[in-house]
């Protein structure tokens, strides 16, 4: 006959008195591994305490030092900079509007009546916008002086995230590599300027010249397909005046 246990039936309480002994020896085990660690901690602080406290000075020093350097030199700097750019600036734009057109560039770029021109902003004030623009400005200034290759040296070296004057930059590039009759260096150059950023004003103007410079290559296709993008995408803009008469003349 088969016999069964019944429910509720207490534990071995020989089972139940060990288990609590494993249990009291694991939790000694575990603080006296905490202890040991502490002490580790303690004693490793306290034997390298000085370096430690050295390294958090350091690192304090330095956050303050650039801190300091950005609120005492860097910010200074940067405002100075802008100043001197604002009257190099004004002499440029003299040169645009006025007679004396070559003299008022050059003092644009060589400084005049005791202040800074771009090139000295350049020097001075490196790693400023006041710089990057200025080395924008000394670009154009020479390209209106028709030195062109001091004019490509200047704008190759001028980045920015501003669209437009990214755009302008590479197309004043490109128009003076047509200048020095490098048509190819120009028409990549136009292609750079139409491509960086599509506006109603920079991307017209630039398929235009690479249309123009592309007929000049025999690339009678490749003028075409700028003509014709022109004349649908911008029928509003000064170049799509134009744009009817080129299209004839190279599909006939």
């Amino acid at each position: 006959m088969a016999t069964y246990k019944k429910r509720g039936a207490k534990k071995s309480a020989t089972n139940a008195g060990q288990t609590e002994q494993k249990i009291e020896s694991t939790t000694a085990e575990v603080f006296e591994t905490l202890d040991t660690s502490a002490s580790k901690t303690e004693a490793f602080v306290a034997k390298y305490q000085n370096i430690i406290l050295v390294g958090i000075g350091v690192i304090t020093l330095g956050v303050l030092g650039y801190l300091a350097y950005d609120t005492y030199v860097s910010t200074p700097k940067k405002n100075e900079a802008i100043s001197e750019l604002n009257q190099a600036q004004y002499y440029f734009n003299l040169a645009v509007n006025g007679e004396d057109s070559d003299g008022l560039f050059e003092q644009s770029i060589e400084g005049g009546a005791g202040k800074y021109g771009f090139k000295d902003i350049i020097e001075n004030y490196s790693n400023t916008e006041a710089s990057n623009l200025a080395t924008y400005s000394t670009g154009m200034a020479y390209f209106n002086i028709k030195d062109y290759q001091q004019a490509i040296d200047y704008l190759s070296d001028f980045s920015s995230d501003d669209v437009l004057l990214s755009s302008l930059a590479m197309g004043v590039t490109g128009d003076a590599y047509a200048q020095l009759g490098d048509n190819a260096k120009a028409l990549s150059f136009y292609k750079k300027a139409f491509g960086e950023n599509e506006n109603d004003y920079t991307t017209p103007k630039y398929l235009f010249k690479a249309a123009l410079i592309s007929d000049l290559l025999e690339k009678k296709g490749e003028a075409l397909k700028y003509f014709q993008r022109i004349q649908k995408e911008f029928p509003t803009s000064l170049q799509a005046s134009q744009i009817e008469i080129q299209i004839g003349r190279l599909e006939n």
